[in-house]
């Protein structure tokens, strides 16, 4: 069992699936996929993943920073993640991608279980 602030916990995975949403692209066939699973750690690691555009490896980390967007033609704040991010650090779990360019995305972020 985890335990966390019900509300910030959604505004995680709400951020996270209309990130995938918005950078579907031109893809014929848009998937999502959202699921979790036990990690090594003694934590549950769950994750939303999608076929859109995927991000550069060069990018990667600076989108969790606030205020950074990468495509300027896109609605949004560039705050989404920055708060998705701060809202797993306080909840001591960690956040991180894999994404391939024309492939899409997947995050993942850790939330410990709780005895």
């Amino acid at each position: 069992m985890i335990s966390g602030d019900r509300v910030r916990l959604m505004e995680v995975i709400q951020n996270l699936l209309e990130n995938a949403v918005k950078f579907m692209g031109d893809q014929p066939a848009p998937a999502i996929r959202i699921g979790s699973f036990a990690g090594p750690g003694g934590e549950i690691i769950f994750f939303v993943e999608d076929n859109g555009i995927g991000i550069e490896p060069q990018y990667q980390e600076r989108i969790f920073g606030l205020f950074n967007k990468l495509d300027t033609n896109t609605e949004g704040t560039g705050i989404g993640l920055a708060l998705v991010k701060r809202i797993i650090e306080v909840h001591n779990g960690r956040i991180w991608l894999e994404s391939q360019p024309g492939r899409g995305s997947t995050f993942y972020f850790t939330l410990p279980i709780t005895k």
